[in-house]
């Protein structure tokens, strides 16, 4: 066994960039797992100044100098932001409130509809299966309002918090875009020697993150818009809720969708039951999901990440639980950075020298 262990370490770490790769992500990791909470203000920043470089590098390509366009953009996501949080974050809330206030009348509703599958189908349900279902589905359903009500009563210990993040947030991101081929320099003046192998896996998955995490914010907001239009055309209840939780959902692939389908079909069934309204509500949902995965996906991504959809998945689950909300919005980027290392890692198979060194005496010998 020590042998085995012993191969399999000449064979991948006998290089010292390897080493050196190998340490900078178990130090970068570590780091966030360790201290991500108390630095997550600063976290917040990098992504918010790596999410707006791109806009300040089109300025910047258009003429104008670097500072006066952080300044630009940056007063544009402030804006932006203001409007979202006075504009529709209360509506979202409001709606959100209704909806609370509406389950005790869709719960009768419910019960009622459950109520009449043993008569409908004998064979099938019975009277103490259905109630043992609803007794089933109440207590859930009140485990879940009492889970959201704590979490809401919590958050308003997060107001001091919030105010603190709309201070030093934007702060932090307009020194970080104002800045940065100084902070560049200045951490790259702490990478050890010999980091060709570092710098080839951060330049390979660069534009590839980049591109992915801009591309994801403009699906969001396509998503959204596209699927509020169609619901408040539809005439759907709680339409700009609904959307936003569709929009939100591209953040996690194939499973988003698949979840946030049953709020909808719930809300649709109690507005209009099974009508002509409710399938074509239905059919429209489909076909936006369609368009985002055929049409808008490979226009945004065609060249961001190229992964299987079983490794997607996985890397949802695995850095979601690791790190949470930021985990499953960041997972494909980490995966393809585990894709890059995976590909570029060197290996050196010490098996072909042994069997060289073996068979020269032999060779030898019959020359």
């Amino acid at each position: 066994m020590f042998d085995l262990i012993r191969d399999w370490y000449h064979r991948n770490f006998s290089d010292p960039q390897a080493v050196i790769l190998a340490f900078l992500l178990l130090s970068m990791f570590g780091l966030i797992l360790l201290f991500g909470d108390i630095m997550a203000p600063a976290i917040v920043a990098l992504v918010l100044a790596y999410l707006l470089e791109g806009v300040v590098g089109i300025m910047q390509r258009a003429g104008m100098p670097r500072t006066p366009s952080v300044v630009v953009v940056l007063l544009m996501f402030i804006a932006l932001s203001l409007i979202l949080m006075f504009g529709v974050v209360p509506v979202l809330s409001q709606q959100i409130t209704q909806v609370i206030r509406a389950l005790p009348s869709m719960i009768v509703q419910g019960q009622e509809q459950l109520l009449k599958l043993p008569d409908k189908y004998p064979e099938v349900f019975t009277v103490q299966q259905i109630n043992e279902l609803i007794g089933t589905l109440r207590a859930e359903l009140g485990q879940a309002t009492q889970d959201f009500l704590e979490f809401s009563f919590a958050q308003v210990g997060t107001l001091v918090a919030i105010g603190v993040y709309a201070v030093l947030v934007p702060l932090m991101v307009f020194f970080t875009l104002k800045d940065k081929d100084k902070l560049l320099a200045w951490a790259l003046g702490f990478m050890p020697r010999r980091s060709e192998l570092s710098f080839q896996v951060w330049r390979e998955v660069d534009q590839k993150i980049a591109n992915y995490i801009r591309g994801k914010f403009v699906e969001i907001v396509i998503v959204w818009l596209a699927t509020y239009v169609v619901f408040a055309l539809s005439g759907l209840d709680y339409s700009l809720l609904l959307s936003f939780l569709v929009g939100m959902s591209v953040i996690v692939p194939y499973i988003g969708a698949v979840v946030v389908t049953v709020p909808i079909a719930i809300i649709a069934y109690f507005q209009w039951g099974l009508t002509a309204q409710f399938w074509w509500l239905l059919l429209y949902y489909q076909i936006i999901q369609i368009l985002d995965g055929n049409a808008l996906v490979p226009l945004l991504f065609s060249e961001a990440v190229n992964l299987h959809p079983l490794a997607i998945i996985l890397s949802v689950l695995f850095f979601g639980g690791l790190f949470g909300l930021w985990g499953v919005f960041f997972a494909i980027p980490l995966a393809t950075l585990v894709q890059t290392v995976m590909k570029v890692w060197p290996r050196h198979d010490q098996r072909f020298a042994v069997n060289e060194r073996k068979n020269a005496p032999a060779n030898a010998s019959t020359e």
